[in-house]
């Protein structure tokens, strides 16, 4: 069973690449929250569990983070750009 970890962060408008966002511009919003990427996850077809007192590495404050279970058909890049996708559509 292959377990991807999602961070907010990946998604979001106001980091950088090198501040650890994962998408391109287009894709991202700004302050994603797990309930969005989780929804968005969901929508994609993969199970996500919402983990909210995790804080990613280069932030200080917790935001949580959505782990994604048996996405083993998928890179973890096409999983990103295929939930960003649905994050930017649920922000509409």
């Amino acid at each position: 069973m292959v377990e991807n970890v999602i961070w907010p962060a990946a998604f979001d408008s106001t980091l950088s690449r090198n501040e650890g966002r994962r998408v391109s511009l287009d894709l991202a919003v700004e302050n994603p929250t797990v309930d969005e990427i989780a929804t968005a996850v969901q929508q994609v077809g993969y199970d996500a569990v919402i983990e909210r007192e995790m804080t990613y590495p280069r932030e200080y404050e917790p935001r949580g983070r959505v782990v994604v279970r048996d996405a083993d058909d998928a890179s973890k890049s096409d999983l990103l750009q295929a939930v960003g996708a649905y994050v930017t559509a649920i922000r509409g």
